[in-house]
């Protein structure tokens, strides 16, 4: 079984950080969010995998072939964002029509079971209930459970069933058809070309399709959901850490990689730290630090520091009478 994994954006709502990198590779509780997406892939068996990279796509192909050299990677490179359905259409050479192809977003990390994901038969899509959907494709369900209607980025949901960018298609050649189709008459939302909308042309073509709820699901886009994320992997998983830093209290859980060097500080709850970081006189809790950074006199909370980032704060020295107030903000 083949995976076929779109990660051409550039991430204009993760800039500065996706300015130097992809945003598939941002780290996300010690590991960059297309680890955490192609490890459960391996797990159940799919060893072929399809990249849709664009912008930075070589740093993605090198992450590729150094931490995942046993799966069968092959590339296909999107020049401009025209959206994901262009994405699967320049890749349709490797979707073949007499097998299932599973499709997942390269910025989604999902609670999935995909054993149970690949025992369902047909055309199976992952799915979240979320308070506004307006923002993710929405799929509507009928009284037998199949889907009746999918729309991208409604302005006015008639469901709240967000699409969570996981899909296991059992119908490839009608996809491809599908897909062919959206391009050649121009079917565009918000000037892009959109699976959801191919997959919309495949119903009205009477192909069924269902969906998987899934538990957890984690739209990484945004500062504010990579800390998210951040947060709770490393809750679940609480991963070992040797504490064997000069002068230095950690409070778990935290991801500390094993070259991190770390004095006179206070590290967590909740916080992730890259290889080679180097940190002093410094209290972090629920934050990500990238591999490299250096930093002095930090006292940070919800921060995300890119790759080899350097901050230096202040450091006082106070003398204060009786019945002060001082408030640095």
């Amino acid at each position: 079984m083949r995976a076929i994994i779109p990660v051409a954006g550039i991430g204009s709502r993760l800039r500065p950080h996706t300015h130097t990198q992809p945003k598939s590779l941002i780290p996300v509780a010690g590991e960059p969010i297309l680890a955490h997406i192609i490890r459960p892939l391996i797990a159940v068996g799919v060893t072929e995998y399809t990249f849709i990279i664009g912008y930075l796509g070589d740093k993605i192909e090198e992450y590729i072939t150094s931490k995942f050299p046993d799966i069968k990677a092959n590339y296909v490179i999107q020049t401009t964002g025209k959206g994901i359905g262009h994405a699967l259409w320049l890749a349709k050479e490797y979707i073949k029509e007499d097998e299932e192809t599973i499709i997942v977003l390269g910025d989604t990390i999902a609670d999935i079971n995909y054993q149970e994901l690949l025992s369902m038969k047909g055309i199976v899509l992952a799915c979240k209930r979320v308070e506004d959907p307006r923002s993710f494709g929405v799929a509507e369900v009928n009284d037998k459970g199949i889907i009746s209607v999918l729309v991208e980025k409604p302005n006015i949901p008639k469901s709240n069933m967000a699409l969570v960018g996981i899909y296991k298609i059992s119908e490839s050649k009608k996809l491809i058809e599908s897909l062919n189709y959206i391009i050649e008459h121009k079917i565009k939302t918000r000037n892009e070309y959109y699976l959801t909308d191919a997959l919309m042309h495949m119903i009205s073509l009477g192909v069924e399709m269902k969906l998987l709820p899934v538990d957890h699901w984690f739209d990484c886009g945004k500062p504010s959901v990579l800390l998210e994320t951040n947060s709770t992997l490393l809750r679940r998983n609480n991963p070992p850490y040797e504490n064997n830093f000069e002068n230095t209290i950690i409070i778990p859980p935290v991801y500390i990689a094993k070259t991190a060097q770390i004095k006179n500080s206070i590290i967590g709850p909740e916080v992730s730290i890259g290889e080679e970081a180097i940190i002093n006189f410094s209290i972090i809790k629920n934050s990500i630090i990238g591999p490299s950074a250096h930093l002095e006199n930090a006292i940070l909370h919800h921060s995300l520091i890119g790759n080899d980032a350097t901050f230096q704060g202040m450091q006082q020295s106070l003398n204060i009478g009786d019945s002060t107030e001082i408030n640095f903000g």
